[in-house]
């Protein structure tokens, strides 16, 4: 089914025009982001039950001027029906109030915007709609489902169920854009934690897309594998550092690509100087066999659009290809700066809030190689399996995941021996450099959010096959 545009900005559309018109007779470049967002958290452990709204959930505008050096914004979550010179005479003031305090420091000046005629759409297709199902359907649903997992082992002492579901509508105007998207991303977790004397061990299954509530039932399937894996997670030891051969399954193949080459590449730290890549452009920081995909393009996912938050249309950006680091990604302001197209990748935690660049859907390319060949290569190391996060440092090229379990690997088949938790690191040109193998299979993950530094969360997905490398495991 479809999904529909908010029909609060449909009614606002008009008056924000007309206040484009307004505003454009002083400043040389006007545009304004209108966003209109909504969702719901739903969650059931076996002893309570509870629905919120979703930190997703926002109503608001952002203008964006030309200052004459640079580019102002403010932001607004109510617009008046009537008096609208009022209004843009109001903003006009707060603008130059602005422009006063900074024409007085050293702030580096920008080019206006060339934009051109563009009027596009984009609407979302989901199996069910958010709407058509209350809240105590889903809370039921998500019930049963915590009542089969938590019999699925006796050791399981506890069972979370999540359910997330957010509603994205969003307009693009300016002089010459005419921009409106919505969309629908949902996300579910399968969590039981599982006691045996004094171990106790956490488990997760994730999922996620541009689904609607259809995810639920999703989900089902996967309820007594993950309470036999939640039950194996016991007999887990603890890892002995070292340096290893391992396999990497497409989620940690997909942590890996978001810390080294997510972040490593936002270009607004080009601009700030703090990143390493830039002093690697067309040179070789990866085997032969990476190619890396980075934009709103690069796949069907939570973090894919019609255009970013800055009015640019999403791309496919090849960030890697076949080991020679081609570009990175950006903003529109960090592209004016830089002389570069902006890639789409300028967004945004809330209307309230600054753009950067930003990763949205972070893709390792699938190759040619067979899991079953890859496992057997190996005469002692670890499948990596169940991403949990990492961190990067985008100056010097350090990176850490954190990894939820590993599995022996010994004389080419896989054991039964489990190590947990595990921390890979290492120097992100010497890990990618590594993979020697690549399969065929693909597989993406939305599940989780982004922050830039500790904070500005916005929601992406990455993934990508399974891929055979060395890595420091402690």
């Amino acid at each position: 089914m479809k999904v529909q545009l908010s029909s609060y900005l449909s009614e606002q559309k008009a008056t924000l025009k007309k206040l484009i018109e307004l505003l454009s007779q002083k400043y040389k470049y006007v545009s304004i982001l209108a966003c209109d967002s909504k969702g719901k958290n739903y969650a059931v452990t076996q002893s309570t039950i509870s629905v919120n709204d979703s930190n997703w959930s926002e109503r608001g505008f952002v203008l964006r001027t030309y200052n004459g050096f640079g580019y102002s914004e403010f932001s607004f979550n109510e617009l008046p029906k009537d008096n609208i010179n009022s209004f843009a005479s109001y903003l006009s003031t707060q603008l130059d109030t602005y422009q006063k305090c900074l024409s007085d420091s050293s702030f580096e000046s920008y080019p206006v915007v060339q934009e051109e005629i563009m009027n596009e759409s984009f609407y979302g297709d989901v199996a069910v709609l958010p709407e058509s199902v209350s809240s105590k359907e889903i809370i039921e649903k998500l019930t049963n489902i915590m009542d089969r997992g938590s019999k699925g082992s006796p050791y399981i002492v506890d069972y979370r169920v999540r359910f997330d579901i957010v509603h994205i509508s969003k307009l693009f105007l300016s002089t010459k854009k005419e921009l409106e998207q919505s969309y629908i991303w949902s996300q579910g977790y399968l969590m039981p934690l599982s006691r045996k004397g004094q171990n106790n061990k956490f488990y997760y299954r994730a999922f996620s897309g541009l689904k609607g509530v259809e995810i639920i039932d999703e989900m089902v399937p996967y309820i007594d594998e993950v309470a036999r894996e939640s039950e194996n997670m016991l007999n887990a030891v603890t890892m002995i550092p070292g340096t290893y051969d391992v396999i990497c399954s497409p989620d940690v193949t997909g942590l890996i690509a978001h810390e080294a080459f997510g972040h490593g590449v936002e270009m607004d730290m080009f601009v700030k100087g703090r990143a390493k890549a830039v002093e690697y452009i067309d040179k070789p920081v990866a085997s032969k066999l990476v190619t890396m995909h980075e934009g709103a393009k690069s796949a069907q996912h939570v973090s894919s659009y019609l255009f970013d938050d800055e009015g640019v249309l999403g791309t496919d950006t090849i960030v890697i290809d076949k080991g020679i680091l081609k570009t990175g990604i950006s903003d529109m302001l960090s592209a004016l700066k830089l002389g570069t197209t902006p890639t789409g990748n300028g967004k945004r935690q809330s209307y309230e809030r600054k753009a950067y660049a930003r990763m949205t859907n972070t893709v390792i390319a699938s190759g040619n190689d067979n899991l079953e060949d890859m496992i057997s290569s190996i005469e002692h190391g670890y499948m990596l399996l169940d991403s949990e996060g990492g961190m990067e440092d985008p100056k010097n090229w350090g990176i850490q995941c954190i990894i939820l379990k590993g599995v022996e690997i010994k004389n080419g088949k896989l054991t039964d021996k489990i190590v947990s938790p595990i921390i890979m690191t290492g120097y992100v040109p010497e890990l990618l450099s590594n993979i020697s193998m690549v399969s065929g299979h693909m597989q993406l993950g939305g599940s989780g959010m982004c922050g830039k530094g500790y904070k500005e969360y916005v929601k992406n997905s990455s993934g990508g096959p399974y891929i055979k490398t060395k890595a420091r495991l402690g």
